[in-house]
């Protein structure tokens, strides 16, 4: 059990919707500062903070850890940690609490992989620019948007935890045949999917839809890379909810040109939390000029249910840490 310092703080980064079950559970840890609302009360004092509660929206610094000379917790209500700088929090004795591994609680939360299940139909169907053409250009030509059945198709998935494993029983429930590359989960998992093993490799070389749920870690970065878009299928679709770090964004562009990757729908990008980046993404570019490219800004878990219950989770998370007045022992 820990003890913050007294009187103490709990800062909420971005507080826009945030549950207001969880806000008052970090207020049993201390006064609650909304930190997007300069107005609020009470005033941010940086020596009393001993929590900070992040999202997605913002990048964990040292420089912004510095801030704080007696912060204990960091509590992200997410799975990945990548816009934490873990090892300064590891450095400063920051006890980083997210949901990472709490899968008995994530198995219910399903956004991600519905994200995921939509952009492979409006990819495959070209859902945007069927809109497009009707609505803006004042066409009726169906024949422009011709497609596959999902039901004769392939689905690769790469990364076979729980949102993997949620991918697959909806791929199943299309009638697709689902194979899947994980290295870090047994048959077990893969019995459970009811998808065959395969290499990463061979998941390029037999997929026509191949959907990334791997966690980032420094072995993943760039996985995606230009052996890999060369195994694929031509005209290989790619669904990428995860990170944008596991692909090699540039390799991409050059498959997109030469059709080589008939598709690609990301929720993530590299350097995301930089908007500076987007006007001259290469990935961006090319969605611009029309091609089959969907980017959406990392909305994945952004459902008002699952922000609510996750918030309301990693409250309880912490406060389970604390060593709280009145609080059973």
């Amino acid at each position: 059990m820990t003890r913050l310092t007294e009187p103490a703080q709990v800062l909420v980064t971005e507080s826009a919707g945030y549950s207001v079950l969880a806000l008052q559970e970090y207020r049993r840890a201390g006064d609650v500062v909304l930190g997007d609302r300069p107005e609020s009360e009470p005033t941010l004092r940086p020596e009393q903070v001993g929590a900070v509660v992040v999202r997605l929206g913002q990048f964990l610094d040292a420089a912004f850890l510095n801030r704080f000379p007696n912060l204990r917790f960091v509590v992200s209500p997410t799975t990945g940690l990548n816009h934490i700088d873990l090892e300064a929090c590891s450095t400063r004795g920051i006890e980083v609490i997210s949901l990472k591994g709490e899968t008995a609680f994530l198995d219910s939360i399903t956004g991600t992989s519905e994200l995921a299940l939509g952009l492979m139909l409006a990819l495959l169907r070209k859902i945007p620019a069927a809109h497009q053409h009707t609505t803006a250009d004042l066409g009726w030509d169906r024949d422009l948007f011709c497609a596959r059945m999902l039901s004769r198709m392939t689905m690769g998935i790469i990364g076979l935890g729980r949102l993997g494993k949620q991918m697959a029983r909806m791929c199943h429930g299309l009638g697709m045949k689902v194979i899947a590359c994980d290295p870090h989960v047994g048959n077990a998992d893969f019995v459970i999917a009811e998808a065959r093993r395969v290499t990463l490799l061979e998941l390029a070389a037999q997929s026509d839809v191949v959907s990334l749920h791997a966690d980032y870690r420094r072995e993943n970065d760039g996985m995606i890379d230009g052996r890999f878009i060369a195994a694929c299928r031509p005209g290989t679709l790619l669904v990428n909810t995860a990170r944008g770090e596991l692909c090699d964004e540039i390799a991409l562009a050059g498959a997109l040109d030469t059709g080589h990757i008939g598709g690609l729908a990301t929720d993530v990008l590299r350097d995301e939390q930089s908007g500076a980046v987007l006007a001259e993404h290469p990935l961006v570019r090319r969605a611009r000029q029309g091609m089959n490219v969907i980017i959406t800004p990392h909305i994945g878990g952004c459902c008002a249910d699952a922000m609510r219950e996750t918030e309301e989770f990693a409250a309880r998370k912490l406060l389970a840490r604390l060593d709280l007045p009145g609080k059973d022992k």
